[in-house]
């Protein structure tokens, strides 16, 4: 290939890799019956629809959000058809077609857009039309970076929004504008009025799946719950755009921080579309709002007099002209033993160590390698100390009220008693919102100071009437949800600055907050790319309601918990599939079934000589069902997303039994007045499935509705108000008789042993690790096709070794992971006594019915007396891996119960009459345990999230009690407390 097609090739390809972030800046414009010239109209510029029409109209029209600018394209089958504004007639109509606006043909093959020619004529045209100052100096950079040659869009990348055909007609079809769109929701008197927030996610790489379970994804679900049950709720999010991180990401790709915020945004955005994320509104705190909010706070707190002025020594860099913000500094790490040479200003990667920049030894500037030096540098405070008493008494009070999870209050406290300190609210960077202070001019504000700013702005975005929710206490309940790293941030740096104002805010009522989701065999991690990441969920086959399911039932409230892909496989297929799956296509398919058969689908009537008093299989699951529903309020009330979709799925598992013992297969042919009240009780659990389950698989939900043809909008409801709640508990009422459900079909699919395998060693190490892998695979690839042919016997003998190797894999293919793999035994301690080298453990010989008592180690001195922990039975996991724990090997480990805090651990407990030795077991689960479990396999790891008391008490796995011989074993005290 010669030269000047080498450089053709590569400035093809080149553009073709930045259309992407074109389309992600895409969104709809409002047009009127007027024609196409109103779109242009300054008006309306923040107008959408949402509107799609066919993919091969003559004529499309999209809005590019970046530039502020309207684009038309012309799509035709055929080639070099042109077309171009009438600007003395301001685009009302359209001149006859000439060539040198724009070109665009559609591959009726790809069906992609091929835009082939002089965009650059046809953009100044449009920038000259929107009217707006610096559009065309921002729109000549762009098109000199992204248009000159000729390239493809996926015509699925386009929100297609007005079209017109035959005689260039200007006759707009019927859309959805902003004049008749929903207004922005405002508190109501008399309503419960909900605020609710999730942390902003920063924007300096795509979120992984810790992220999204740690925040959006459970204020989503408690949004949803809200307004299931008839709330007045709204739910904002958005991107958090200022700081160190944007800088440096922007940096490390050699663009502005202003793009970077850009392509991170959309890709935020569009990852939280496909995990379904309802936010009210989503947006951004690089706004203009975010400054005006944000400066408006500032002005508040300093004529208030809490702010104070000092000055920090901070590293400069002659050569770069500017202070150093921590993570633009590396240097070696001061730590004795580790001193890392690539340590960052904040922390150290490999001790950990937190670091302030000026510890480093041998600091180095990150853009320019050389050595800064230290300089003074004045800063403005928030005296918090100053504001210690009113914040006080806001986290002694709403701690309490708002029912705060106990890793909150901990956190919380802790900083209270360490004592409050002045805190900077300025840094020396230029992204960030500025400091309207002459003094101060060029600074920014600090990103824990501007971000929890950022929910205010963003509502206000939402709504100019923002303040109805901001500033209104007395009918605004604020719910905020987050990682555990960020509390401090919110219960006590956010309501500092809101007190300091001195105005009626409205301060956060309940935080919910997450330890750490771990994957597989170590921390999710941003900055490593190590993980399943959103965009990851997206491409793989599994289907968006089943990555939200397994989230939220391995969703860190009280402990870190695990992410194994035996374990998405497990909840899969017995869960999602076996239970609720299996439930629900029994009852349709059966009802959809013709006459004689079934019920023709349609809802049959109770007979008058039926009564549902008088079926005791039917009374008992309304009053379980009844019972169930209450306990989901609960817990959802108090934002315990975990049990609350747990307590939903028992109602399934319920629906199943009660199909099984009531075996209406047999009815219909030999009681069909019986089968008629069991199949339409059936049908309600059905219904009521798919709205308690809503909140957690909207999705799911929607499909259950259209297989039992009812409308989302008019039935999709549990409010007290309509009396959903009672009806509920009244399952046959549910749905009326003569109702014709839609067509069954099945709602999961297995997902097999080959898929996660595929799966785990897709998403094994980092991701550049994974392209590593991909490049070096295609190497490979490219080297055999090299090589000569292999002659026939040759193919034959790999053929033979490649199904032998097969085979073998087959039968050493790991099993499913179910409880019935632990090994756990009724044992009797016959002596306990202190770790000689640890005053926090104890060493057991414990009896686990084998020839000699096997050593223990537990950390239980904190929790039990010694006197306790002698001649009594407990739970033993007997197939662990021997460890060392300080210098004394642990042959078992004793199971035990704590609470939200970990203040309190109780021993899992054996019926007395218990025989020493014996296997507990779980009724329902069949299997021998493994001799050893393999610790890489993270078996036990991923069986103990579901391991926990319930609420009699019960040790139990998920709803199954932990059974011996003589009965369950129990805790003394902790009611839903984990166990391990």
């Amino acid at each position: 290939m010669r030269n000047s097609e080498r450089e053709r090739e590569s400035r093809r390809n080149h553009v073709q890799s930045r259309a992407d972030l074109f389309c992600d800046s895409l969104k709809p414009c409002a047009f009127t019956d007027a024609g196409i010239g109103s779109c242009f109209n300054d008006e309306a510029t923040d107008s959408r629809v949402n509107w799609h029409g066919q993919t091969t109209l003559d004529w499309l029209v999209y809005y590019h959000e970046t530039s502020n600018i309207y684009i038309l394209l012309l799509v035709a089958l055929s080639p070099c058809t042109v077309a171009t504004f009438d600007d003395e007639e301001d685009c009302t109509t359209l001149t006859q077609p000439i060539e040198g606006c724009l070109t665009v043909l559609v591959d009726p093959v790809t069906c992609c857009f091929i835009i082939e020619a002089a965009l650059y004529t046809y953009l100044y045209k449009a920038a000259w039309l929107s009217r707006r100052r610096g559009v065309w100096r921002r729109l000549r950079s762009f098109v000199t970076r992204f248009y000159f040659l000729p390239y493809t869009l996926p015509l699925s990348s386009f929100n297609i929004l007005f079209s017109f055909s035959g005689e260039f007609s200007l006759t707009a079809p019927p859309m959805t504008t902003t004049e008749n769109r929903k207004a922005p929701k405002l508190p109501v008197q008399g309503k419960r009025n909900i605020l609710i927030t999730s942390a902003l996610p920063y924007v300096n790489n795509v979120p992984h799946l810790g992220n999204i379970i740690g925040c959006v994804l459970s204020a989503d679900v408690f949004a949803r719950y809200c307004r299931l049950r008839g709330y007045n709720a709204i739910y904002i999010c958005g991107t958090d755009e200022y700081g160190t991180a944007t800088e440096t990401k922007a940096m490390e790709e050699n663009c502005s921080p202003k793009e970077i915020c850009d392509k991170y945004h959309a890709i935020h955005k569009e990852v939280y579309e496909w995990f379904n994320i309802s936010f009210d509104e989503f947006g951004r705190t690089s706004s203009p709002q975010q400054t005006e909010v944000c400066q408006a706070i500032f002005k508040r707190l300093y004529d208030n007099k809490w702010l104070s002025e000092n000055t920090m020594q901070q590293l400069y860099c002659d050569t770069c002209k500017r202070f150093l913000a921590d993570r633009l500094v590396e240097g070696d790490c001061p730590t004795p033993g580790c001193e890392y040479d690539s340590a960052r200003g904040d922390q150290c990667e490999k001790c950990g160590k937190l670091l302030n920049p000026t510890e480093l030894k041998n600091p180095r500037c990150k853009v320019c390698q050389k050595s800064p030096r230290i300089r003074d540098t004045d800063h403005l405070f928030l005296e918090l100390p100053l504001l210690k008493d009113q914040l006080e008494k806001y986290i002694n009070k709403m701690s309490v009220v708002g029912l705060w999870s106990q890793n909150a209050i901990q956190t919380t406290n802790s900083w209270l008693r360490e004592g409050l300190r002045p805190r900077c609210i300025t840094r020396d960077l230029k992204w960030g919102v500025p400091v309207p202070h002459e003094k101060y001019s060029d600074k920014v504000f600090y990103v824990w100071f501007d971000a929890p700013i950022g929910y205010v702005s963003i509502t206000s975005c939402y709504t100019p009437e923002w303040e109805k929710w901001w500033k209104n206490p007395e009918n605004v309940e604020l719910y905020q949800f987050m990682g555990k790293d960020n509390v401090p941030f919110h219960t006590v740096m956010f309501p500092s600055t809101q007190l300091g104002t001195g105005e009626n805010w409205t301060l956060m009522k309940t935080i919910s907050v997450t330890e750490y989701l771990n994957y597989e065999a170590g921390k999710f991690s941003k900055s490593k790319g190590i993980g399943v990441f959103g965009n990851d969920a997206k491409d793989t086959d599994i289907p968006v309601e089943v990555w939200r399911y397994y989230l939220l039932t391995n969703r860190p409230e009280v402990s870190d918990t695990l992410f194994t892909w035996p374990d998405l496989q497990s909840k899969l297929n017995s869960e999602l599939l076996n239970n609720l799956g299996n439930f629900i296509n029994r009852v349709l398919s059966f009802i959809a079934k013709p006459a004689g058969q079934g019920y023709d689908s349609t809802i049959p009537a109770i007979p008058d000589d039926v009564s549902e008093d008088s079926h005791e299989l039917t009374k008992k699951l309304a009053n379980e069902v009844s019972a169930y529903l209450e306990q989901y309020i609960e817990a959802m009330e108090k934002v315990k997303l975990k049990q609350g979709l747990k307590i939903a799925m028992s109602i399934s598992s319920e629906g199943n039994r009660y199909l099984q013992e009531a075996q209406f297969w047999r009815l219909y042919k030999e009681n069909q007045s019986l089968c008629s009240l069991v199949m339409k009780t059936a049908v309600g659990i059905v219904y009521l499935l798919a709205c308690l389950l809503e909140p957690f698989m909207p999705s799911f939900t929607l499909e259950v509705f259209k297989q039992l043809n009812l409308s989302v909008e008019a039935h999709l409801s549990l409010c007290d108000e309509k009396g959903d709640i009672d009806r509920a508990k009244r399952p046959w009422e549910i749905i009326s008789a003569g109702h014709r459900i839609g067509k069954p079909e099945p709602l999961f699919k297995e997902l097999k042993d080959d898929d996660v395998e595929t799966y785990r060693k897709k998403f094994a190490g980092s991701q550049a690790d994974r392209l590593v892998r991909a490049e070096a695979e295609a190497e490979k690839v490219a080297e055999q096709l090299k090589k000569t042919k292999v002659s026939d016997d040759n193919r034959k003998k790999k053929s033979s070794a490649k199904s032998s190797n097969e085979a073998k894999n087959k039968a050493v293919a790991e099993p499913e992971i179910t409880i019935t793999r632990l090994d756990i035994r009724v044992g009797l301690i016959k002596k306990a006594e202190k770790h000689p080298g640890a005053d926090f453990m104890y060493v057991e010989q414990i009896d686990v019915g084998e020839e000699q008592p096997r050593t223990v180690v537990s950390g239980l001195v904190k929790y039990i007396p010694l006197d306790e922990m002698q001649n009594r039975k407990v739970c033993v996991v007997c197939n662990l891996k021997p460890a060392a724990l300080k210098g004394i090997k642990s042959q078992a480990m004793v199971l035990a119960a704590s609470n939200d805090d970990h203040s309190k651990v109780e021993l899992v407990e054996p019926p007395a009459a218990a025989l020493v030795g014996e296997r507990v077991t779980f009724p329902g689960y069949e299997g021998n345990p493994d001799e050893l479990l393999n610790p890489k396999k993270k078996i036990f790891e991923t069986l103990q999230v579901d391991l926990h008391s319930n609420e009699e008490l019960v040790a139990c796995y998920k709803d199954v009690p932990l059974t011996t011989s003589a009965g369950v074993c129990k805790v003394s005290s902790i009611r839903g407390g984990p166990i391990k």
